[in-house]
């Protein structure tokens, strides 16, 4: 008996590398997830769209759930080669082309990018959520390495949690643009690249400057004398 599951592919596919073959039905669900919703979509809407049979979506990610679990996790992370392949410039320049790759992502995978933030995903489902957090985490060591801030050690944990926060800010950011009109792709892009510069730049060492007053002893107590 074949259990080849590539057997049951739709006849008249090639027959693709298994890489190849789940980054075709990881495309097809972000499309139709983008279109739709959970509820509404079904995997054999997936597999008709990736042109493959529906066994082949259990094979790859196991069912329906996880599919769509992976399909909001590549919204939200990062990929590593953006921030590798940045060209040996200012921290200002890095930051900035950064910010244009995101927003020209989430142009092309619109409606995928708004289910993945919107009310179906967000605080509801504790999967989603930890991929939101684990997206978080990491978008914050991107940035840094991006401004090329990575060896930063003092008052590092709240700096990343200003990044973090920054990350939700993005989000009602892009919102703003796709949603409600309000903000155009160039004022977004503005807006967001001098938000996270003042963040790295003004906030970031007021801050610092804080937690070094708040050491200083007052002026009337003993050690000060």
């Amino acid at each position: 008996m074949n259990t080849d599951p590539e057997t049951p592919v739709l006849s008249g596919r090639r027959r693709l590398e298994p890489a190849a073959r789940r980054a075709e039905i990881l495309a097809a669900a972000r499309r139709l997830f983008g279109e739709g919703t959970y509820a509404s979509v079904s995997t054999s809407d997936i597999a008709k769209a990736a042109g493959v049979a529906r066994p082949l979506i259990n094979h790859y990610f196991g069912g329906k759930r996880e599919l769509y679990l992976e399909v909001v996790r590549q919204m939200m992370i990062v990929p590593a080669p953006v921030i590798e392949n940045l060209p040996d410039t200012t921290a200002e320049e890095r930051l900035a082309i950064s910010v244009r790759h995101w927003i020209e992502v989430v142009e092309r995978n619109e409606q995928a990018w708004l289910t993945a933030i919107g009310p179906e995903a967000v605080g509801r489902d504790p999967d989603i959520e930890r991929i939101m957090l684990e997206g978080d985490e990491i978008a914050a060591d991107r940035v840094l390495a991006a401004a090329l801030m990575s060896d930063v050690t003092e008052g590092r944990e709240e700096l990343r949690a200003m990044i973090r926060s920054y990350g939700g800010m993005l989000r009602a950011a892009s919102r703003e643009w796709l949603v409600r009109g309000t903000l155009g792709r160039d004022e977004l892009r503005v807006f967001l690249t001098d938000s996270i510069l003042h963040l790295l730049r003004v906030t970031y060492p007021a801050v610092l400057a804080t937690r070094s007053a708040g050491r200083t002893p007052p002026a009337s107590s003993p050690s000060s004398a």
